[in-house]
């Protein structure tokens, strides 16, 4: 099950305010995003928000922040499973398409996140959280590395380089939050479906086995 933002933070007000953030981040880009357009979208006063961010730089840090936190409570219990590689490495990538799908708002912010870092687009403070931020994504890619890496080694997927192979599947399994929309009456077996879609072309492109799918 995926964590709520209300379940991840212990302050409810400020969970309310990275909800609205993060819907105006995905909606506009930071750059185009001011603190009245979230206060708006909160229908509350800026005040409100200066209590817990100063800046707009802040309140975008804990957006992507928050992000990583649901992504790692997602995939945790599927990392710890005792199950074979093939089995962990399915049960992540399943929790994290979910993500892609259900906190699509955070994970736009997570990538719009990277991409500042990437181009520099930032202030040398923003730039050393930006940092710091980019560091805690690596460390939850390397998570599914491992996985990869060891059920390569027990032959159950076929790369050459892991870390080409690793970034490729990642690609696909973020790509939701780029064509994904809630169609009317869109049920749960709807979602479960893409989410197999997508999780069966990341393991294609990994040399697994047909019976993965």
């Amino acid at each position: 099950m995926t964590l709520s933002v209300r379940e991840l933070v212990l302050d409810n007000s400020r969970a309310d305010i990275l909800q609205a953030a993060a819907t105006c981040f995905a909606e506009r880009g930071y750059a185009q995003t001011s603190i009245d357009d979230v206060a708006r979208r909160l229908s509350a006063t800026k005040g409100r928000i200066y209590h817990h961010y100063p800046s707009k730089a802040d309140l975008f840090a804990d957006v992507f922040r928050t992000g990583m936190d649901m992504n790692h409570a997602a995939v945790e219990p599927h990392r710890r499973s005792a199950g074979s590689p093939l089995d962990r490495w399915r049960g992540m990538a399943r929790a994290h398409v979910r993500q892609m799908i259900e906190t699509k708002a955070f994970q736009r912010a997570v990538w719009e996140g990277v991409e500042m870092h990437l181009r520099g687009a930032t202030t040398p403070e923003q730039r050393d959280e930006l940092t710091r931020l980019s560091a805690y994504r690596d460390e939850y890619g390397n998570i599914f590395r491992a996985v990869l890496a060891e059920g390569r080694a027990q032959g159950v997927f076929h790369f050459e380089h892991i870390g080409i192979a690793n970034q490729l599947a990642l690609m696909t399994l973020n790509s939701p939050i780029f064509w994904y929309k809630p169609r009317p009456r869109e049920s749960e077996r709807d979602v479960a479906r893409i989410v197999e879609q997508v999780v069966v072309c990341a393991l294609r492109g990994l040399g697994a086995p047909e019976e993965a799918e």
